[in-house]
């Protein structure tokens, strides 16, 4: 099994003022920790040889993540290096209408270890996206976030995230999750 690390729109803007300004500091908080971790785990990836595919959203005018504004920059600490692919979407489907799996396929990938933002919408399409198209998925549990939404709080949706995808299949693939300390290239 040939794996790659999947990081999804850790950019500058990607969670800012979807907060109230009550939370708002709890969200940047686990993003933080979140962007730590994942950082490390990109380390960890390209000392072991596994390849980082990095999506970018870019977004339509008047949006926090409008393309080559200082919001839709990536995060510093995942980004691109040398070998690192970096593919730009539109929509919350990391594979509509990109290149990525024509990249992952060229590679030979089959598993991928995905982290990232917004859990429900971006992380949890994509995860189950790669699942339908054939692909393995390790949803690295403790390694992506969001902001709240309504009366859900950013917890309470990683959370019920992380207890609805564990285990979802199509076919002989499927997604499990597995916490960022656990993981080994």
């Amino acid at each position: 099994m040939s794996s790659a690390l999947l990081l999804i729109d850790l950019q500058n803007a990607i969670l800012t003022g979807l907060g109230t300004p009550g939370r708002q500091p709890a969200i940047d908080a686990a993003l933080e920790e979140v962007v730590a971790k994942l950082a490390a785990l990109k380390h960890k990836a390209r000392a072991a040889g596994v390849p980082t595919f990095i999506v970018q959203h870019d977004g339509n005018p008047g949006h926090r993540l409008v393309k080559r504004s200082e919001g839709w920059q990536l995060r510093r600490e995942i980004a691109p290096e040398a070998g690192d692919v970096v593919v730009h979407k539109t929509s919350c489907d990391s594979f509509f209408e990109t290149d990525l799996e024509t990249k992952l396929c060229a590679r030979g990938i089959t598993h991928l270890l995905i982290g990232g933002c917004m859990t429900q919408f971006c992380v949890d399409t994509t995860a189950r996206r790669a699942v339908s198209l054939g692909f393995d998925v390790t949803l690295i549990s403790d390694g992506h976030t969001t902001a709240d939404m309504g009366r859900l709080s950013f917890e309470d949706i990683v959370t019920h995230h992380n207890m609805v995808l564990d285990g979802f299949d199509a076919g002989p693939h499927h997604i499990k999750l597995t916490a960022s300390a656990e993981i080994a290239f």
